[in-house]
């Protein structure tokens, strides 16, 4: 049975709240036999108040320890003016980066019962099912050299430099393909091979890997800018999409809205498979940020930290029919009509964070 440890690290805002719903569904699974552990611990401004970090050495030590970790949010405006090494984004930063989690997983899900909040019509979301594969520790971000430098006269040059390695796009292209063989079988990778040479690399290398490894998979090659065309002008074409950290961090973001909320998707983080025994090192969490502005409030809406979970249950842990139980359970109850503030519309039923929290459980019950 493979460890099902797991490290929670509920943060800033509404992240406590949030992870509080988490903890009642991995209280469900386990009371049917699931055996998760956990332990729990600060991250990003709640870390830096205790500790003058935005995570501490001990709680690293736990990650690197744990099965997983499930993340909730950092930040807010009482930590705008801490030093910058020590912002609370850079505890999300120091995990992905000493844990290598280079592939970042974000479905968009559009649930049938949320259509009509997307910005397009129901029938071009409707059943929309796309994944977007975004290489994380890579290219612009963390090229070097990165620097503002003062050339005098009033004039200064902001530079970033878009650095790729062929082993990093193998694999993350591997990872895409994984994924497609489980889903529709279809990859669309995304780059600029019109104006950027790591564009070139890009589709090169992708290519070859396709047809190296994966010829039961269809590939298609797109410029990215296309792409963001396409996904707003006909989503549903698209099923795996693996592209590179700037235009991924741009492109999720679209395929998100797409779907009517960016507060109702969960995303994955994932790192190499251990040679050993095949599993990786992840992070789940939810794509939304810490709400300061509503945190303490109990209006929170908790899904996509519970779908996080459900992430988690499918990638690191193999249980894929209980992921599944769980993605139904949170469609059920959606059709039901249970809404928090976010997604509440005239005549649905409004509901507290613990109040949805309860009805996802409910359903789970129900559907056992």
């Amino acid at each position: 049975m493979p460890d099902r440890h797991l490290l929670l690290l509920p943060g800033d805002g509404i992240g406590p709240e949030i992870m509080a719903e988490v903890k009642g569904v991995i209280a469900w699974f386990n009371a049917g036999g699931a055996g998760f552990t956990f332990d729990e611990d600060l991250v990003g401004g709640a870390a830096y108040d205790a500790h003058g970090a935005a995570i501490s050495e001990a709680a690293m030590e736990k990650a690197h320890a744990a099965g997983a970790v499930i993340f909730g949010s950092v930040g807010g405006p009482k930590w705008d003016k801490v030093p910058y090494d020590v912002r609370p984004e850079a505890g999300l930063l120091r995990l992905r980066k000493d844990l290598g989690l280079f592939a970042n997983l974000r479905p968009a899900l559009c649930y049938a019962a949320l259509a009509d909040a997307s910005s397009l019509k129901r029938e071009l979301v409707e059943g929309l099912d796309i994944l977007i594969v975004r290489e994380l520790t890579g290219g612009v971000y963390f090229g070097a050299p990165k620097e503002i430098i003062d050339l005098g006269n009033g004039q200064k040059r902001g530079i970033d430099t878009q650095i790729y390695d062929t082993y990093e796009i193998e694999r993350i292209a591997r990872v895409a393909f994984d994924m497609a063989r489980t889903r529709r079988g279809l990859v669309t990778s995304m780059e600029k091979r019109n104006v950027m040479k790591s564009g070139l690399l890009w589709n090169e290398v992708v290519t070859a890997v396709h047809a190296a490894e994966y010829p039961d998979v269809k590939l298609e090659h797109m410029l990215a800018d296309a792409g963001g065309m396409q996904l707003v002008r006909q989503p549903k074409q698209f099923d795996v999409i693996v592209t590179d950290n700037l235009f991924g961090d741009m492109l999720s973001d679209v395929a998100a809205m797409l779907t009517g909320s960016l507060g109702m998707l969960p995303s994955a983080s994932l790192g190499a498979p251990n040679p050993v025994n095949g599993r990786r090192k992840a992070l789940y969490e939810p794509v939304h940020g810490s709400a300061p502005d509503i945190a303490g409030k109990g209006v929170a809406n908790p899904i996509a930290m519970i779908a996080s979970f459900g992430m988690a249950l499918r990638y690191s842990f193999g249980m894929t029919a209980e992921a599944d139980r769980l993605d139904r359970a949170i469609a059920a109850t959606l059709d039901a009509g249970t809404r928090t503030a976010d997604i509440w519309t005239e005549g649905k039923q409004r509901v507290s964070t613990a109040e949805m929290g309860a009805a996802v459980i409910a359903a789970l019950e129900k559907a056992a």
